[in-house]
């Protein structure tokens, strides 16, 4: 029995509504989990993301094993003590770094060594020693070492990275000895919609409570991800929670929404807010732009957040133009704020069976440039 359990409670189109139980608390979907790296959002607090509404938030554990190491983490209560964070967490496993820092890791069939980005010393990762790192972490949800292959690549590399990615998730799924922590397989296969499937199927039969689908947003055509992403999720069981890794523009989460996606991850909220641009209903506004200098609106009249309730785009724009931190939490709250927005109407249209056009009408608004 898994210490999680998903129900899907509507669904229109391929779109889903569902409930992710673990033994932290509840997270509706679809879901935007906003991402601590290290243990900590960038400029946002613990209750910064209680108050825009954060169901489920993620950690990285390649990082934290580094610093300030897992064995800390798990001496000083888990990951969730840790951090002041109470409900859902998942941490991903370093499979991503095996694409992001390739000039810096020497792999083989066992598994990674990296040269650390930090201090410069060899760190070795194995399917076993992710799941032992992430075991210490203590998180609900927990990811397999995977290879995450770029793009683009040739199709006997991308073979090759299917193969490793099916058997380090067998070794992880063998590894495991906690029963509190639920272990998603990533599904591989660049833009091979074949080779998807191949790795989907593979990994369905390791009967795991939920699934990812990984080595999306590193290059490859936008519009070849959402065919990709619908026939890889049309692999996957209907009744486990699906969850795409790393993707999160307002535009693409509704995208993956519509290819049958309950969960999605990204960095893009805060990264935005620290280079000073705030998300919308009407297009990206770049905070530096000398026409807000003097504009008493929020940056959103319709966004209850901390900042929209206090703060005008002008004093936005002088704060920006300062280069005073204080920007990067104020936008950062609102970026937020407004991708966990997007997931609640969402998640409303689907039930009511409105999500062609709620998303048809929502991308209109985004795609207005209101800089």
């Amino acid at each position: 029995m898994s210490a999680l359990s998903f129900r899907l409670e509507a669904t229109d189109g391929f779109a889903r509504a569902g409930r992710i139980v673990t033994p932290h608390g509840e997270a509706t979907t679809p879901a935007f989990m906003p991402v601590g790296t290290r243990a900590a959002m960038k400029v946002m607090t613990v209750q910064d993301l209680r108050t825009a509404g954060a169901g489920i938030v993620l950690a990285n554990a390649y990082h934290l094993m580094q610093r300030p190491g897992e064995d800390v983490v798990r001496d000083l209560g888990g990951l969730h003590r840790f951090m002041g964070w109470d409900g859902p967490m998942l941490t991903d496993s370093g499979g991503f770094q095996v694409w992001s820092l390739a000039e810096l890791r020497r792999m083989d069939a066992d598994g990674v060594t990296f040269k650390s980005e930090i201090d410069g010393n060899m760190l070795r990762l194995t399917p076993e020693r992710a799941v032992e790192i992430q075991e210490a972490l203590g998180a609900d949800i927990i990811m397999p070492l995977d290879h995450c292959i770029e793009y683009p690549a040739e199709r006997e590399a991308v073979e090759r990275a299917v193969d490793t990615t099916i058997a380090w998730a067998r070794r992880s799924v063998a590894a495991q000895t906690r029963t509190d922590q639920a272990l998603f397989p990533i599904v591989q296969g660049g833009m091979h919609d074949d080779l998807r499937v191949r790795c989907a199927e593979a990994l369905v039969e390791l009967d795991a409570p939920g699934y990812a689908a990984g080595g999306f947003s590193v290059g490859e055509p936008g519009e070849r991800t959402w065919v990709t992403l619908a026939r890889t999720n049309d692999v996957l069981p209907t009744e486990r929670p699906r969850y795409l890794m790393g993707v999160g523009t307002p535009a693409d989460f509704l995208a993956a929404v519509a290819a049958g996606t309950d969960m999605m991850d990204c960095v893009l909220p805060t990264r935005n807010a620290r280079h000073k641009y705030a998300f919308t209903p009407r297009g990206t506004l770049r905070m530096r732009n000398l026409k807000h200098a003097r504009d008493e609106r929020p940056v959103d009249d319709t966004c209850d957040c901390a900042t929209c309730t206090t703060h005008s785009r002008g004093y936005l724009r002088h704060l920006s133009q300062m280069d005073e931190p204080l920007v990067w939490t104020l936008l950062s709250i609102h970026n937020v704020t407004f991708m966990l927005r997007l997931a609640r109407e969402t998640r409303a249209a689907i039930a009511g069976g409105t999500f062609a056009a709620f998303r048809t009408r929502t991308l209109a608004g985004l795609a207005v440039d209101d800089a």
